[in-house]
């Protein structure tokens, strides 16, 4: 019992959810535009967020990238999906001997698979864009 409590508050402990992203960064959410924290209630983005009000929305990225070109200095946050993707295959032998029947038999195995299924571009910032992506077929 003593074990299953600890795993449960080890669990609870490393959930990032939105009261503690909002907590951790209570002096940025107080200063949002009430129609911005309207959104990030919401959990929703829009152009022209800081990003402290995206990461109290979604979380923290999954992957920061940084880039710069003669328009400027941007960054870009990646997020991650996942999806279980099906792989099937024959398993066993097809010898003839015994019984005459083959004991091959088809075999599923589902491999975990990430894709980036949403992109935010800051500049200085702000956010420029972001796109939602669909998970791969």
């Amino acid at each position: 019992m003593l074990s299953l409590s600890v795993v449960f508050l080890t669990a609870c402990s490393t959930t990032n959810t939105f009261e503690k992203r909002r907590e951790e960064r209570l002096q940025a959410y107080s200063a949002l535009a009430p129609e911005i924290k309207a959104l990030v209630d919401k959990g929703e983005i829009k152009v022209g967020m800081s990003q402290d009000a995206v990461y109290i929305a979604w979380g923290p990225p999954a992957e920061i990238l940084k880039s710069e070109s003669e328009h400027g200095a941007t960054t870009k946050w990646l997020y991650y999906g996942s999806y279980l993707q099906e792989q099937r295959y024959w398993t066993g032998s097809h010898s003839g001997y015994g019984r005459g029947f083959p004991s091959e038999r088809l075999t599923f195995d589902y491999i975990p698979r990430d894709y980036v299924s949403a992109e935010i571009v800051f500049s200085n910032d702000v956010v420029k864009s972001w796109a939602m992506r669909p998970r791969p077929q």
